[in-house]
């Protein structure tokens, strides 16, 4: 029992030891293979500890290798942009311009249900509010929003065909039309303040009144104007129809089929992805030939 004890204090401290070597991640930032390495420093410490019959020779010698061959491999990662990309692998593209990269999606073995989960738990309920989701190497998500891109100068035109271009270009003319009547109006407005000085008290305050009930008026109008977010209803994923979000919703297949023929849709397993935003507008995105992705459209 006193080898026994021995033993296990001996192998709990040079495995501290070889993981402090190692360097200071945590375990949700190791790469695959410092998690491998990891596993096998555990199981080789713990068969010494088991059996006295083993030498503690026999326990030590592997760690003291795989902890030789984790700091060759860092080494040679330091130096080599090549090795990194073999051994780490490279970050990419799940969700770019509000699309779903299914083709890297299908590279990375996930699913459209483990997409949508972790974009839930990052607060994002909306595909349109992401401009880039990006699977890192270690497994995380990291998210650049519309709002955080909005700030910056140069335009990414990589993914741009699921930006919309303006409507029409009228809206300058209104513009400067709109500030030549305000410049006339200031000029009349000028010539006649003299006029309306010489008005009586009364009407000056019955005058303040109506003001104050026109804005309480708009403030009221813009408050009833202002939608709740609702939560997203996902009604086909990954080219089937989610049967439960049609039952809690009232709705049924025939339903959804109408609203994708609305869009020119005749199949439902072209759709990749179909939905009730959280503004309550029905969004979609189809497959492509060669499983890209293909512009979601409203």
């Amino acid at each position: 029992m006193f080898i026994v004890l021995i033993r296990t204090i001996f192998l709990y401290f040079l495995v501290i030891l070889v993981m402090r070597l190692m360097g200071k991640r945590q375990i949700g930032e190791l790469q695959p293979y410092e998690f491998v390495i990891t596993i096998m420093i555990s199981d080789l410490a713990a068969l010494p500890m088991q059996d006295t019959r083993l030498p503690l020779i026999l326990g030590i010698i592997p760690i003291i290798t795989l902890l030789f061959i984790k700091t060759i491999l860092t080494q040679l990662q330091l130096k080599s942009q090549f090795t990194r990309k073999i051994l780490e692998g490279e970050p990419c593209i799940l969700v770019c311009k509000g699309k779903i990269n299914y083709k890297a999606l299908k590279k990375q073995q996930i699913n459209l249900d483990e997409l949508m989960e972790e974009l839930r738990l990052a607060g994002y309920f909306d595909l349109n509010e992401i401009e880039y989701a990006i699977l890192e190497n270690n497994g995380q998500l990291s998210f650049l929003t519309s709002q955080s891109s909005s700030s910056s100068a140069s335009v990414d035109t990589s993914c741009s065909s699921n930006t919309q271009p303006l409507s029409s270009g009228s809206e300058p003319q209104a513009s400067t039309q709109s500030n030549t009547q305000n410049t006339n109006s200031n000029a009349s407005g000028s010539e006649s303040s003299s006029k309306n000085n010489k008005k009586s008290n009364s009407t000056g305050s019955s005058g303040s009144n109506s003001s104050s009930s026109s804005s309480n008026s708009n403030s009221s109008g813009n408050s009833n104007s202002t939608q709740v977010p609702r939560l997203p209803i996902i009604y086909v994923l990954d080219g089937h129809v989610n049967n439960n979000a049609l039952t809690t919703s009232g709705k049924n297949k025939v339903w959804i089929e109408h609203e994708l023929k609305k869009h020119h849709i005749n199949s439902i397993k072209d759709v990749l992805i179909a939905m009730i935003d959280t503004q309550g507008k029905f969004v979609y995105q189809l497959y492509d030939k060669n499983d890209n992705v293909k512009g979601a459209k409203k």
